[in-house]
Order: C-alpha cells, then sequence, then structure tokens
C-alpha cells in the first residue's frame, strides 16, 4: 500500500468521525439548506483541482490521461455546486434536482479520479498537489454522503420550512 492511499483513507476515516459524531445526530433536526450551504461552498472550491495542470503545483510527467479528467471535472463539480447553491439559497423548486446533479458528478469524477491516479502513478507527480487526494477529497467524499443522506431521508419538505 502507498503513503497517498494511507492518507487518503485515514483522512476519509477521521472525517467520517467526524461527520458522524457531529452532525448525522442532527440531520432530522436541521433543514436541508442549513445543511447544505456549508457543503456546496466548499465543493465550489473544486476549481482548485485545475492544479493538476498548473506547471510547479505538479511534478513534470504526470499523466494527462489522470490530470485533465481530474481537473476539468472539478472545475465541472465547482460550478455545479455553486449553481446548487444559489438555487438553494433562493428557494427555488429545482434547487434539489440541481443538488442532486451536482453531487452526482461529483462523487463519479471523484471516485475516476481515484481510479485513473492508481492507474497512470499519479502520486509520484503530484508535487504540491498532493494534498488534494490526501486531505481534500476524503472530505468531498464524506460530504457528497452526507449530502445524498440528506437528499434521501431529509428532504421531504420546502428547504425553508425548517431552520
Amino acid at each position: 500500500m502507498n503513503i497517498l492511499t494511507v492518507n487518503l483513507l485515514f483522512s476519509t476515516f477521521v472525517f467520517w468521525q467526524a461527520a458522524r459524531i457531529y452532525l448525522l445526530p442532527r440531520l432530522a433536526d436541521l433543514s436541508p439548506q442549513t445543511v447544505l450551504t456549508p457543503i456546496l461552498l466548499l465543493h465550489a472550491l473544486r476549481h482548485l483541482g485545475l492544479m493538476f495542470l498548473a506547471p510547479g503545483a505538479t511534478y513534470p510527467g504526470i499523466a494527462a490521461e489522470f490530470a485533465y479528467p481530474a481537473a476539468f471535472g472539478d472545475l465541472t463539480a465547482a460550478i455545479l455546486a455553486l449553481l446548487a447553491l444559489f438555487a438553494l439559497r433562493r428557494n427555488s423548486s429545482f434547487s434539489r434536482t440541481l443538488v442532486w446533479i451536482f453531487s452526482i458528478e461529483g462523487t463519479l469524477d471523484l471516485i475516476a479520479a481515484i481510479i485513473l491516479a492508481t492507474i497512470h502513478d499519479a502520486p509520484a507527480y503530484m508535487g504540491p498537489a498532493y494534498w488534494i487526494p490526501a486531505f481534500w477529497v476524503p472530505a468531498l467524499l464524506v460530504t457528497h454522503f452526507v449530502t445524498f443522506v440528506v437528499l434521501a431521508k431529509h428532504w421531504t419538505e420546502p428547504a425553508d420550512a425548517r431552520s
């Protein structure tokens, strides 16, 4: 097992514990808007995945087969997160649909990036961008899980009906 895998798994475990201890027990008491606003703000920063294309943020030789899908998948997730955030904050009738679209695309992007990084030995070339899969991806994975829980179990009424 390589160090990046250990970092990714351990960080995911820590973020999962934080969600399990502090957030999941309170979901029934919180509105979807209250829970999802900070999650969408966090994911709106996924434009930082463009680092995989920035000289200096990665070492020469990083596989384009990993770097381009990871970078543009993250950028797409960031744009979708912002669209969902704007709709959610305005209590738009299509905000739930946008949150679903964002979370499906964002989750699939993370899974694809993990697979492509493994296939193309990307960790050896990540350089300073190493912190993205070691720290950032685990937080994103756990918050996608929380988002799916909210969408499937706790969004049964208009977003502004509960505080």
